[in-house]
């Protein structure tokens, strides 16, 4: 896949995608600008245009996670709330996949392949 940034996120403490977690992307430099937000799907991926490169553009971006909101309702007391991830496009012609794992009380994240 060329250019775009996808995101997929599993919860491994339930070992299921985390269908329903709430994301946005946003660019910050020079001006803060919202390029993308939405819900995971069933597979825990977001289904955007920002995932063919659409509105993707060189500069530093946050994706933020709501797992706190995630977690709200169930059984376990969020710990976690925003979870925020910064990273730098330098080339907006090559892909930014940002898998992410996390569970109600830590998480990891990473550019994979």
């Amino acid at each position: 896949m060329a250019g775009g940034i996808s995101l997929h996120a599993v919860d491994v403490a339930s070992g299921q995608p985390a269908r329903g977690l709430r994301v946005t992307i946003h660019r910050l430099d020079p001006a803060p600008v919202l390029v993308a937000e939405g819900v995971l799907g069933a597979d825990g991926a977001l289904v955007h245009p920002v995932t063919r490169g659409e509105g993707v553009r060189p500069g530093v971006h946050e994706v933020l996670f709501q797992i706190g909101a995630f977690y709200a309702g169930t059984q376990t007391p969020p710990f976690l709330g925003e979870v925020p991830f910064r990273f730098a496009v330098f080339d907006p012609a090559l892909h930014y996949h940002l898998p992410m794992k996390f569970t109600p009380w830590g998480y990891a994240l990473f550019r994979g392949a």
